[in-house]
């Protein structure tokens, strides 16, 4: 049976996870066998990076980026249910939006519902404990708010995808992995249209590495189960005063600039079509460049030649240009 059928027999199955992400530790995953389940077996090439994990060799294994999948993916599902349940419809209405957009938003939030269940199952089926769900605040005060912040996560999302599928050995992962993103683009797209902004404002989406994803993703956790942690560690978190007006042209106030000197910082620009771009850092702000649009990524850095994590000193923030 392929992993990718496998996919699809375990998630319609019940299960049961323990743990998820712990605040911005690095601890690695002890991974746990389950004696009975009802798909024992899994992928065999995950079975075989799950001892290799346990032996301390490869820092992010297969099963390391499908539970990192996974935390994304929890936190999305969390998200919609959450939302939903705090706004009536006469809230997005006065939006703008139409009842069949309003639809089409619940419709997203069960299909990020639907990838929560595919991806435990293939975790569980592999011989791993999924992660858990965390506890949120998602900081949305209105229904405006909720589909700004819907936007947003979905271009995380495909970002996220992006950035892993190089570190994916398991041609049958990224092949599904592949089959996800795909929707979260879709889901970003028509996001984008409801809310009469360009529905594809670059020709192509933007990578983003794990460390930098994972930043973004613990802005919104406040706690989480105890057990099993990711094997990643956030930056110090990125506040741009005025986020909401920038364009391409003006400059970028940050929040706590005078934790960094202008002399040897710069601020990173990370979109799609443009790559990433530097802007010297200098009187607590920085000129957002020309050749920008939709979700950019922010982050502050020693370096204006590479955008690595040892270079990164806080971020990323997002930006919609």
């Amino acid at each position: 049976m392929t992993l990718i059928r496998k996919f699809l027999t375990c998630a319609s199955v019940g299960l049961v996870a323990f743990g998820c992400v712990t605040s911005a530790h690095p601890v690695s995953i002890p991974f746990h066998k389950r004696d009975a389940h009802p798909c024992p077996l899994g992928s065999e090439e995950l079975h075989h990076q799950h001892s290799r994990r346990q032996a301390g060799a490869p820092a992010l294994t297969d099963l390391d980026i499908l539970q990192f999948a996974l935390t994304l993916e929890h936190l999305e599902a969390a998200f919609y249910k959450e939302g939903f349940a705090k706004f009536a419809p006469s809230e997005f209405m006065a939006l703008g939006l139409s009842q069949e957009q309003i639809d089409g938003l619940v419709q997203i939030g069960k299909t990020e519902a639907t990838h929560v269940t595919t991806l435990m199952g293939a975790i569980a089926g592999a011989g791993a404990t999924p992660v858990s769900p965390c506890t949120y605040d998602f900081k949305f005060t209105n229904a405006k708010s909720m589909v700004a912040t819907a936007k947003v996560l979905e271009a995380v999302g495909v970002s996220a995808y992006l950035g892993a599928a190089p570190l994916v050995t398991d041609r049958k992962i990224l092949s599904a992995a592949a089959s996800i993103v795909t929707i979260e683009s879709r889901h970003q797209t028509f996001i984008r249209t409801a809310l009469r902004e360009s529905p594809v404002p670059q020709a192509f989406d933007a990578a983003v590495g794990a460390r930098q994803i994972f930043t973004l993703a613990a802005s919104f956790i406040t706690s989480c189960p105890a057990g099993s942690a990711l094997p990643l560690q956030a930056f110090p978190s990125l506040n741009i005063v005025n986020a909401a007006s920038v364009k391409s042209g003006s400059v970028l106030t940050l929040a706590d600039a005078t934790a960094f000197p202008d002399e040897t910082t710069f601020c990173s620009f990370t979109a799609g079509e443009a790559g990433t771009v530097f802007s010297p850092f200098s009187k607590g702000g920085c000129t957002v460049p020309q050749g920008l649009g939709g979700e950019v990524y922010v982050t502050i850095t020693s370096s204006n030649t590479a955008l690595t994590d040892d270079k990164i000193l806080a971020g990323p923030a997002v930006i919609s240009i």
